[in-house]
């Protein structure tokens, strides 16, 4: 392998260049297991001590630091010189507690450096990959969810020919795969396996939010260094076939009811190009946006895009619907893939008196503009538990799982998503979580995190 593709493959993946010492397989095992008996020894010695009268509790605490060291060995954690400088710190804090008679606060300090020597190493954003990552977005077919890996707070892992490349971020120690690898689809088995094991080497353990079918079989059997990892249901994308979508049937009555209901109030729309937008323009978008107090796009990670019509994403199309009185009253903002042949819709936003069925008409008109065009697809959206939603008759069971989602309806709308997505008839196939039982409360912390808490603007 090049030195170039060499670099790639490392800098995308963390900033820390300064590793020191990272434990092989060959080594780790024995040296886990002397930690291991050491910090037993120590402990045992401690205990010994406290029986004669002798408070030798820092024998505990060395004891405890020496496990979080096995631990962290054990996951093939690199010890790197930030890591190894912050223990330090840490351990003059515990030395100067003791001295003073603060043991308690020692003992805390003392156990605490085992734990940050070993902690996990975070991921940075690669905003400077843009360029790259837009040309295999560009070629990833069928793939919905693929102009989101151009968010800016995504890390990428590109094979050597950089003809395949995994969109990322860690997370408490999880490298967290945002939908499935974009590019050449032919490279995705063989890059399932080098991230698996680049995941290995940097101590992080693995988990996909938002895998299809066939990824989701890839990863179960090629992640050689992350057996086990499960798959569970999260919900179904939601595409319409251009060529064969109309609204003939009363499957589309609530569609063709509300697209009728927007013409009747005097409603155009215009499909441009995110770039071609002027200046007053963007103004009068973004203060859509801003009337609804929600901030523009600063939260989530695997299905939604950032930098909201300021033309970093490129590509991004965009469809403005117009009042009876020229007035803008709601706008949608969409990625392209495949060759410029799919669509995949990020966030709609309209006017808070805009009238009731905008949504539908910019779709319904997005699809004629499609058809002239050559465009094939169209993913309106992922719909989140589709089936929960549809049953009727639920279960106790099923009555429990349905409640527990309305508990994250401050945080989205999950039902009046699937509500509005069903007029579509366009139900595609499902997708996955992929996490290993051992790491469930883990993994979970690391995907909401990563989904619902607020992130910073990267350039």
């Amino acid at each position: 392998m090049s030195d170039e593709n060499m670099a790639v493959r490392t800098s995308g993946l963390t900033a820390y260049r300064e590793t020191v010492f990272t434990a092989g397989p060959g080594t780790r095992v024995p040296l886990i297991g002397a930690l291991v008996l050491a910090s037993l020894v120590l402990t045992w010695a401690a205990e010994r001590a406290s029986s004669e009268g002798n408070d030798h509790g820092w024998f505990v605490a060395v004891s405890i630091a020496g496990l979080f060291v096995a631990r962290g060995l054990y996951l093939r954690r690199p010890l790197t010189l930030p890591h190894l400088t912050a223990a330090a710190v840490v351990l003059v804090i515990a030395n100067f507690s003791y001295r003073t008679d603060h043991a308690g606060v020692g003992f805390v300090f003392l156990a605490a450096t085992g734990l940050i020597l070993m902690a996990p190493q975070n991921s940075k954003p690669q905003p400077e990959q843009l360029p790259r990552v837009t040309e295999l977005v560009r070629r990833s077919t069928d793939d919905p969810v693929a102009p989101f890996a151009l968010h800016s707070s995504k890390s990428y892992f590109f094979n050597a020919d950089s003809s395949a490349a995994v969109a990322y971020r860690t997370r408490l120690g999880i490298a967290v795969v945002a939908g499935d690898p974009i590019g050449d689809k032919g490279r995705f088995r063989e890059l399932v396996t080098e991230f698996s094991e680049f995941a290995s080497d940097h101590g992080w353990r693995i988990a996909v939010l938002g895998a299809s079918p066939e990824l989701t079989e890839i990863w179960q059997h090629r992640a050689l260094g992350h057996r086990g990892l499960r798959a569970v249901p999260i919900g179904r994308d939601v595409v319409i076939e251009v060529d064969k979508f109309d609204m003939v049937g009363r499957h589309f009555r609530n569609l063709r009811q509300a697209v009728s209901r927007t013409r009747n109030f005097g409603v155009t729309t215009e499909v441009i190009p995110e770039a071609a937008l002027t200046e007053p323009q963007r103004e009068t978008l973004l203060a859509i946006v801003d009337e609804w107090g929600h901030g523009r796009q600063t939260r989530g990670f695997s299905m939604i895009l950032d930098h909201l019509l300021d033309g970093r994403h490129p590509g991004m199309l965009v469809v403005m619907a117009r009042d009876a009185d020229g007035q803008v009253a709601g706008f949608q903002r969409y990625g392209v893939s495949g060759d410029g042949r799919e669509f995949s819709l990020d966030v709609p936003w309209r006017r808070k008196d805009a009238p009731n069925g905008l949504d539908e008409r910019m779709i319904v008109d997005l699809v004629e503009y499609a058809r002239a065009r050559g465009i094939t697809r169209i993913s309106l959206a992922f719909a989140a538990f589709p089936e929960l939603f549809a049953e009727k008759g639920r279960s106790r069971l099923g009555q429990a799982a349905y409640m527990a989602v309305r508990l994250g309806d401050p945080l989205i709308r999950l039902e009046s998503l699937y509500r509005f997505l069903r007029k579509f008839n366009a139900f595609a196939d499902q997708r996955f979580v992929l996490i290993r039982w051992r790491e469930v409360l883990i993994a979970a912390v690391a995907l909401l995190t990563l989904e619902f808490v607020p992130h910073r603007r990267q350039y």
